[in-house]
């Protein structure tokens, strides 16, 4: 999976293509934490931190920002 730090720093993507990268990321984390609150896995292995991460990314790029919350869990 690729790492918050690696799309920022990648000078070969533009500003859309990083946006675009980071929404997958968030979706995939967000998908990941929903498993794991769901499946009775640990939920403090770094999901939270990671989606906190990507969405400081997001708002550093001044991407437009879904709504957050446990609806969107």
């Amino acid at each position: 999976m690729l790492e918050v730090k690696d799309i920022l720093s990648d000078n070969s993507l533009t500003k859309p293509a990083k946006i675009e990268k980071l929404q997958e990321l968030l979706s995939e984390a967000r998908g990941l934490q929903r498993a794991a609150t769901e499946g009775g896995m640990d939920t403090d292995d770094g999901f939270t931190r990671n989606l906190r991460d990507i969405e400081l990314a997001l708002e550093k790029l001044k991407a437009d920002m879904p709504e957050t919350g446990a609806a969107t869990l």
